[in-house]
């Protein structure tokens, strides 16, 4: 199938929004799926993997493809909790646009603004759907508003919710102004939707709010200009054209209304996916550069173009690993050898397949727009850009987060100790967020992620895909380690000379260990800088580089990552007939060392900004609680019957708050909770965290 009539999109939303019960009834309705998964009961088919069946909440980002109206809708349902939302920034990598799950009670909640500024960052277009609007307290005008407010955005309502008694039982298209009843649907969800006259109860608003659309239209489209002015009708294909080219355009955010569970909406929703989102020939030109020369590349989605992927996930079980791969340009076959701009090495692809949830659909080739998983890729890693052999290419990588909680994980007997080892470093390869190394003192492994959750379900991978038992301690902050930035530099030098296998090795380094740069509260990475006068041979600086970061990540007083700290090169000593690269690195790593223990170093703490959904009756205690574990709230707004509270507070007040706020509203509230940088902890704290000087 032809570039234009593939859609890329995803599902994004807060957790809870309807996410997974949405893919599941766009599955049932394009036909794919014969019944009505729930994730409720752990029939979901998106939500394939064990943990998340068990939880009820989506842990890993599900791909597959769905036929309608003569496309090819390639779908990923991603995670909406923040632990894991490195799932969602990959995913978006290779979609063009995507579905906003908005909860029609609740509105834009913490992790919508998370996805929606991903959106921006990739400049997506997107649709939203409010959902639940069968709920009691659902507001869709209100919800449409919220999108206005916290993200920002244009949202137009292109439905209007119809309520019979009290219940939700429909919409009217405003495009239309026809009125669609699918009351029958919550007994039986394959009646039909059966359109009625326009009810007299919301004719007015209907009209009111279809003129507002019209009027912003008419700025896109100059047939629907021409019949307003004239005081005709615009035609439907002028009107469905100009939201085409408003929402492309990310003018207008247009919002529909429904109820996943009750099967309400999911029609409109993939007629909006056809009609409205981008296909691969609408959204931007893929750049990236040509490593032979540095020289800006771009490369049409045209088969006729060199072949052009990027990998945007890793999946790793005990059976092996799958790559996904979104094809930019030209036609990927299973058995190509292919350029890996990453390693600067060739690269055969194994088999190739379509996804469908965990289930694999053999297929010989991909054209360009297309999402497939490769087979026998052992090189390959998140990020990666393959391309063609004669006309390679480099896309921009991604780039994560660092983890801010770390767990103590240890293997229950000493014959499973190489079985951990190697499960941990699958696991890590698939997932850029989990970190883990292991500790030569004690002989136990220090894992690190995003969150508790994110920890305890690594711990029950290790048991269920690669039986591994492993005991896991409690959570731990993971702090950081950060020169002062009004303490003085420090300036060491070293020099390496020995006769390793018969050969004399050599290297001289001097360095100066400063304060770096901070950048929105986050701990940069060690930054690495050449004096003009430095005589580290240029085709050693590299290794040199990489291990100055390495020893880096072990920090001078505490052992935590050092972050935010710069060493600048200069000087140093060459003897070209015995300089060797490891004689430079040694030098280096030794110098580091010596510089970091004569700086003034600072212990950062992760912060961590949330937001507490209660009813106003147990709105008190909630912040007399949130008070007492020293967070800075930063509003207090009425939503309804409940109250909003946003705030920031330090990760190590914030452990097993889950289930205390629930204890404190007798489970009626909702909490979450994502990074948002570090800060500086007082001397005065080391003590009580636990912590003493190394």
């Amino acid at each position: 199938m032809g570039p234009a009539r593939i859609r890329n999109f995803g599902i994004v939303a807060h957790i809870d929004a309807g996410k997974t019960t949405l893919s599941e009834r766009l599955l049932y309705e394009s036909g794919v799926e014969h019944r009505i998964g729930e994730v409720d009961s752990g029939t979901a088919t998106m939500d394939w993997m064990p943990q998340e069946r068990e939880r009820g909440i989506t842990i890993t980002a599900a791909a597959t493809t769905l036929p309608w109206r003569e496309h090819q809708l390639n779908l990923i349902d991603t995670p909406g909790h923040v632990d894991f939302g490195v799932e969602v920034e990959r995913s978006l990598r290779a979609l063009d646009g995507a579905v906003l799950v908005i909860d029609a009670v609740a509105g834009v909640q913490a992790q919508s603004e998370a996805v929606w500024r991903a959106l921006e960052r990739r400049r997506a277009p997107a649709i939203v759907f409010v959902n639940k609007c069968d709920r009691a307290g659902a507001d869709f005008m209100a919800a449409v508003a919220s999108v206005h407010a916290r993200l920002g955005a244009p949202a137009r309502p292109v439905h209007y919710p119809l309520y019979q008694d009290g219940h939700f039982t429909g919409f009217v298209d405003l495009l239309s102004l026809e009125a669609w009843d699918s009351g029958g649907r919550a007994h039986d969800p394959e009646e039909p939707a059966r359109r009625i006259e326009l009810p007299s109860s919301v004719s007015d608003e209907a009209r009111v709010l279809r003129a507002e659309l019209l009027e912003v239209l008419s700025e896109h489209d100059d047939d629907v200009l021409a019949a307003l002015v004239a005081g005709s009708e615009p035609t439907r294909p002028a009107l469905h054209r100009a939201l085409r080219r408003a929402t492309l355009a990310r003018k207008i955010v247009p919002a529909l209304c429904g109820a996943a569970l009750r099967n309400v909406g999911a029609t409109a929703v993939l007629d909006a996916v056809v009609d409205w989102l981008p296909s691969p020939l609408d959204a931007p030109r893929e750049v990236g550069f040509d490593p032979r020369n540095s020289a800006r590349s771009e490369r049409e989605p045209v088969a006729s173009a060199p072949l052009s992927a990027f990998a945007f996930k890793l999946q790793v079980d005990a059976h092996g690993e799958l790559c996904f791969l979104r094809v930019f340009s030209g036609v990927l076959h299973g058995g190509d050898v292919v350029w890996n701009s990453r390693t600067g090495k060739r690269e055969r692809v194994g088999r190739l397949v379509r996804m469908h949830a965990d289930v694999r659909v053999p297929v010989e080739s991909a054209g360009a727009g297309e999402i497939v998983a490769a087979l026998g890729m052992h090189e390959a890693s998140t990020g990666d850009t393959l391309s063609a052999l004669d006309a390679p290419i480099a896309f921009e990588r991604l780039v994560f987060p660092e983890p801010v909680i770390s767990m103590v994980v240890e293997p229950r007997s000493s014959a499973d100790r190489d079985k951990l080892r190697s499960a941990l470093a699958r696991l890590e390869r698939e997932d850029p967020t989990l970190h883990q190394r292991e500790d030569e003192g004690t002989g136990q492994w220090v894992v690190s992620g995003m969150g508790e959750l994110h920890l305890e379900v690594a711990l029950q991978r290790l048991a269920t895909e690669f039986g591994v038992d492993a005991s896991m301690g409690a959570p731990r902050v993971a702090y950081r380690e950060a020169l002062r930035p009004d303490g003085p530099p420090s300036v060491a030098s070293a020099r390496f000379e020995r006769v390793i296998a018969g050969k004399e090795v050599f290297g001289a380094v001097e360095l100066e260990l400063s304060a770096g740069a901070r950048v929105e509260g986050e701990g940069a990475g060690l930054e690495v800088q050449w004096s003009v006068d430095c005589q580290t041979p240029a085709h050693y600086r590299p290794a040199v580089e990489q291990a100055l970061r390495s020893a880096a990540s072990v920090g001078p007083r505490f052992g935590f990552p050092m972050v935010g700290a710069s060493v600048r090169l200069f000087g140093g000593e060459s003897r070209p007939s015995t300089d060797a690269e490891v004689g430079f690195v040694h030098a280096a790593v030794s110098a580091l060392r010596e510089a970091s223990e004569r700086v003034q170093v600072q212990i950062l703490e992760p912060l961590m900004e949330f937001e507490v959904m209660a009813p106003a009756e147990y709105s008190s205690g909630v912040i007399a609680d949130l008070n007492a574990r020293r967070a800075e709230l930063a509003s207090v707004e009425s939503v309804g019957p409940n109250r909003l509270v946003r705030g920031l507070a330090p990760l190590h007040r914030m452990f097993g708050y889950s289930t205390a706020v629930r204890s404190l509203s007798q489970g009626r509230a909702s909490f979450s909770m994502r990074p948002r940088g570090l800060r500086a902890l007082p001397d005065s704290e080391l003590a009580a965290r636990g912590l003493t000087w190394a």
